[in-house]
Formats: structure tokens, C-alpha cells, sequence
């Protein structure tokens, strides 16, 4: 009876050794070891880096394009500005030239013929249509 107490106990140790093995590796398979963990978030942490990364460079990008943008902007602001002084510059001189020579027409025409300047102001009757 001994024989069979101590096969007996041997089967229940290995059956439990079995059964807490078998129930442990369930636990585990659930849930990863604390080492697994660290290395999934190791993962996780440089993906996030890799993708702040890619982010910094596109609003790189994106400064240097604004700032060239603005550069133009401020360039075709300039020719517009000295475009106007021009063209400012261009009617000041034509009505300098112009006007007085026109004024003086007129101031001659009036004294010449006084009665003559009301008429000329009056509208011409239009063409007859054929």
C-alpha cells in the first residue's frame, strides 16, 4: 500500500504541476510579462517620435513656404507702389502742361467774344437719321 500511496502522490504533484503550469501559461497568455510591456511601449514611444518627427518637418515646410510668400507679397506690394508713383507723377505732369494751356483758351476765347462763350456751352442738335 505504500507503492501506491507514493505513485499515487506522485501523480497528484505532477497533475498539479501540470494544472498550475497550464493555468499560469493561460494567465500569461492574456496579459504580457512586465518585460513584453516595456518593449511594446518602447515601440509605441518611437513610432509617436517618428511621427512628431515627420510633423516637424511639414511645418518646416509649411514656414518656409508662408515666409517666401510673403516675401513676394511684399515684393509685388513695392512695384505697386512705385507703379502708382509713376503713373502719379505721369498725371501730374501731363495735367501741369495741359491744364493751364486749356485754361488760357478759354479765358482768350471768352474775352475775345463774349457773348460766344454761352453758345458753345449749349449742347449740338443731333443728326438727322437717314
Amino acid at each position: 500500500m505504500e507503492g501506491l500511496m507514493r505513485k499515487t502522490s506522485k501523480l497528484v504533484v505532477i497533475a498539479g504541476a501540470v494544472l498550475s503550469l497550464s493555468l499560469f501559461a493561460g494567465c500569461s497568455s492574456n496579459e504580457p510579462d512586465p518585460a513584453q510591456r516595456a518593449v511594446n511601449a518602447a515601440n509605441q514611444a518611437d513610432q509617436a517620435a517618428a511621427r512628431a518627427d515627420a510633423a516637424a518637418q511639414k511645418a518646416s515646410a509649411a514656414a518656409a513656404q508662408a515666409q517666401a510668400a510673403a516675401s513676394r507679397v511684399e515684393q509685388a506690394a513695392s512695384d505697386a507702389k512705385a507703379a502708382a508713383d509713376r503713373a502719379e507723377a505721369i498725371a501730374s505732369k501731363t495735367m501741369t502742361e495741359h491744364h493751364p494751356m486749356h485754361h488760357r483758351r478759354h479765358h482768350a476765347a471768352a474775352e475775345a467774344a463774349p457773348e460766344a462763350a454761352p453758345a458753345e456751352a449749349a449742347p449740338a442738335p443731333a443728326p438727322a437719321t437717314p
